[in-house]
């Protein structure tokens, strides 16, 4: 499943576009401005950005152009109310992939973000490589060599998201609100079983490594 971002002040406009979303089979998150969506891009595997123009703190177009200044290759869709020339130009030269104009026809969004989807070769390659293994987003399998090994969908997007960002500590809690939701009536140690579980499918692969961090979380550690 493909996680994609809103950054949108519009509360109402953020209620509509993740609804369209979700019924097209998209994950969700949401940021009231660019500074929110930087936090969550800094925490959250994402595919696409949908960025409005005018938000407080940071505007579309800055939180783009940083973006592109950390060499992020992630596509981003702009909206925006404004229909100008110049309006479009400078989000194109700031680094937007693609531009749309408020009110938003939901199936032209849907259409486009196929589009840069396939652009960015993340439809065909959503995949993570560490040496010789390969986790496989859609799949939801890790191979080595001529060895497959197909996991649940929970413990195969914990290992994706921690091994997606070697040295990074999670938290507990960070873990479990990202792959479990906020909402979930999951026990505490949850986390944990599912750690101890891929612990053990993989004792014997050298590549990488799940580490307790004492006090505050696990992290991924890459051996290649």
């Amino acid at each position: 499943m493909f996680h994609i971002l809103i950054a949108e002040d519009d509360k109402n406009q953020r209620i509509l576009l993740k609804a369209v979303l979700r019924e097209n089979g998209y994950e969700v998150s949401e940021a009231g401005d660019g500074e929110e969506a930087l936090d969550v891009l800094d925490n959250m595997h994402i595919d696409l950005l949908i960025a409005d123009i005018m938000m407080p703190r940071l505007d579309g177009y800055e939180l783009t152009r940083r973006l592109r200044e950390s060499r992020s290759t992630l596509p981003v869709l702009m909206l925006t109310a404004k229909q100008l020339p110049e309006e479009k130009r400078r989000g194109f030269l700031v680094g937007t992939d693609d531009y749309m104009t408020k009110p938003v026809d939901e199936e032209e969004m849907i259409l486009r973000i196929k589009a840069l989807l396939r652009r960015a070769q993340i439809v065909t390659e959503h995949k993570l490589s560490i040496g010789s293994v390969t986790l496989d987003y859609d799949a939801l399998t890790v191979t080595r060599g001529e060895e497959t090994v197909a996991l649940p969908p929970k413990e195969f997007y914990l290992l994706y998201k921690l091994l997606s960002y070697p040295g990074k500590i999670f938290t507990r809690i960070q873990l479990m609100d990202e792959i479990w939701g906020m909402d979930n009536d999951s026990a505490d140690n949850t986390v944990n079983t599912h750690v101890n579980r891929l612990r053990n499918r993989f004792e014997e692969w050298n590549e990488f490594e799940i580490v307790t961090v004492r006090g505050l979380g696990y992290k991924a550690v890459r051996n290649v």
